[in-house]
C-alpha cells in the first residue's frame, strides 16, 4: 500500500508525497464502558490507512481515494459537510485544525487502506488520525498526538454525525508495538502495558452480520446507564458516571436500581474492574487468567448488557470448547461484527477449519478470519 500510494501520487500530481500511516485498533477487553468515562484496553494492529500528501500553493484540496476510486476537490477557505461522503473525514479534520488556529493551506492527497471492511478495526478513526498526522507533518504544525485524537473524535461527531467515543482515535494515535493501552476515558490518559504472547496469537472471526437493532440498542443502553447514575446519585453523592462505583458496592446498587436497570449497571461496574485485572494479568504474563477475563466479559455483554447475538454467542462458545483457545469474546458494539480469540498459534489452521465448518453448518455463512499483530500507532513514514 505504501508503494501504491507513492506511485499513484506521482501519476496524479507529479509530486513526491510525504507519507503518513495510522493503524486500526482492536479492543482486548472493556466494552461499553467508554461512554461512562470508564476504562478500555485497546491495541493497534498492522492494518491501517496510508496517506500521501503534498502542498500545492493554492487554496484547493485535491483528494483521490484509492479505495473508492474517486476524486474530490474543496476550497480550504470555505466548505461544508457532504452527507454520507468519504471526503467528510478530510474536511472534518481541516475544519478542526483551522478552528484550533492552524493555518491549513491547499494540498494534494491520496489515501488508501488495508483494513477489511466491516471488520471492527475502526477504519474511520484510522483515516481521521492519518489525515491529521499527514496535515500536521506537511505544514510542520507539530500537533500533539492527544490533540489529533481529540480533533478526530470531534471531526466524526460534527461532519459524520457519529456520537463516537475517544477510544478509537486515541488508540490509533498512541498505539505501541507489542503493547496495549490501559486507557482512562475520563482523563484521556493511558498506561502502556507490554504483551508477550509467545506461542499464542490473536485472531478475529468476523460473523459477517450486522443486526438492525444495533443503533437503537446502543442508544437505549446509554440511556439506561445515565438513568442509573441519576437514581444512584442520592445514595452515592458525587458520582458522575458508573465508573465511580466499585465491585464491593454492587449489593447496594442492586437494592436501589429497578430490575431492568441493574444488569446494565452491573456490566459496566464489573467490566471496568476486569480491565484493571486484565492489565495486571498481562503484566505478570498470565495469559490463562487473561483468557478467563475475556470469557467473563463476553458472558456479561451477552447476558447482562444484552448486546450480543446468536452468531457472536455461537462463535464464542464453540471457541471455548477448544483447549488451545485461552479466551474468546465479542468485540465492539455488538449485534454482529467480530469475536477476538486468543489461541495457540500452532493450532491456527485447525481452528479456522473447525470454526468455518461449524459456523457454515449453523448459519449458512462463511466467516472471515483476520490475523492481527500489535503494532505502532500513527506516524510519518520515512
Amino acid at each position: 500500500m505504501r508503494d501504491l500510494i507513492t506511485t499513484s501520487f506521482l501519476e496524479i500530481f507529479s509530486q513526491e508525497p510525504i507519507l503518513a500511516f495510522a493503524p486500526g485498533r482492536i479492543n482486548l477487553i472493556g466494552e461499553h464502558t467508554d461512554y461512562q468515562e470508564g476504562f478500555v484496553f485497546p491495541a493497534t494492529v498492522a492494518q491501517g490507512i496510508w496517506v500521501g500528501i503534498q502542498k500545492n500553493n493554492t487554496n484547493s484540496a485535491n483528494i483521490h481515494s484509492l479505495d473508492f476510486k474517486e476524486d474530490f476537490v474543496f476550497d480550504v477557505t470555505s466548505f461544508s459537510p457532504k452527507k454520507g461522503h468519504w471526503a467528510n473525514y478530510v474536511m472534518g479534520m481541516v475544519a478542526q485544525f483551522k478552528q484550533a488556529g492552524y493555518p491549513v493551506k491547499g494540498f494534494n492527497m491520496v489515501f488508501g487502506g488495508t483494513i477489511p471492511v466491516g471488520s471492527g478495526l475502526s477504519s474511520s478513526a484510522a483515516l481521521s488520525v492519518s489525515i491529521g498526522t499527514a496535515l500536521s507533518g506537511l505544514f510542520e504544525f507539530k500537533i500533539p498526538k492527544k490533540s489529533i485524537a481529540l480533533y478526530a473524535q470531534k471531526s466524526e461527531q460534527l461532519f459524520e454525525g457519529l456520537n463516537c467515543g475517544i477510544m478509537d482515535p486515541y488508540a490509533s494515535a498512541f498505539g505501541k508495538e507489542n503493547h496495549a493501552l490501559l486507557l482512562d476515558c475520563r482523563s484521556n490518559s493511558h498506561e502502556e502495558v507490554p504483551i508477550a504472547l509467545e506461542k499464542y496469537c490473536l485472531l478475529l472471526v468476523n460473523t459477517k452480520v450486522k443486526h438492525k437493532l444495533a443503533d437503537s440498542a446502543y442508544n437505549k443502553r446509554r440511556a439506561a446507564c445515565e438513568e442509573s447514575v441519576r437514581i444512584l446519585s442520592d445514595t452515592f453523592p458525587g458520582i458522575k458516571t458508573l465508573r465511580d462505583l466499585k465491585e464491593s458496592q454492587l449489593d447496594a446498587v442492586k437494592s436501589i436500581l429497578p430490575e431492568d436497570l441493574f444488569p446494565k449497571a452491573k456490566h459496566v461496574i464489573l467490566e471496568d474492574a476486569r480491565v484493571h485485572q486484565a492489565g495486571e494479568s498481562l503484566k505478570k504474563g498470565d495469559l490463562i487468567r487473561f483468557g478467563e477475563l475475556m470469557k467473563a466479559s463476553h458472558e456479561s455483554l451477552s447476558k447482562d448488557y444484552e448486546v450480543s447475538c446468536a452468531e457472536l454467542d455461537f462463535l464464542a462458545s464453540e471457541s471455548w470448547e477448544k483447549d488451545y483457545v485461552l479466551g474468546s469474546r465479542m468485540m465492539g458494539g455488538g449485534f454482529g461484527g467480530c469475536t477476538i480469540n486468543l489461541l495457540e498459534e500452532i493450532h491456527l489452521a485447525d481452528f479456522k477449519n473447525f470454526i468455518s465448518d461449524r459456523y457454515q453448518e449453523k448459519f449458512g455463512i462463511e466467516p472471515d478470519f483476520i490475523e492481527v499483530k500489535l503494532s505502532d500507532g500513527a506516524h510519518l513514514v520515512d
